[in-house]
């Protein structure tokens, strides 16, 4: 599994409407609202057998509301 951190930004007035989409699909371990640039913080574990950047597209870009992201791949915990 990989370890990914997904930094979003939202439209005006969606943060809420995101959140809960993100929810309710299932595909995180963690997610916060932050402040800062970004208004979401998503942790999610993407099977090792999957191109992060397309299961990203498909899981969670296509969500209406979402203007930006930031991924962060991890490489090792310490």
């Amino acid at each position: 599994m990989n370890c990914v951190f997904v930094q979003i930004r939202c439209k005006p007035g969606t943060g809420y409407k995101v959140a809960d989409e993100i929810a309710s699909r299932e595909i995180h371990s963690e997610l916060y609202s932050t402040s800062g640039n970004f208004d979401l913080l998503m942790k999610l574990y993407i099977p090792a057998d999957e191109d992060v950047g397309q299961f990203i597209n498909s899981n969670v870009l296509d969500i209406e509301g979402i203007e930006r992201t930031l991924t962060t791949l991890t490489f090792k915990a310490f």
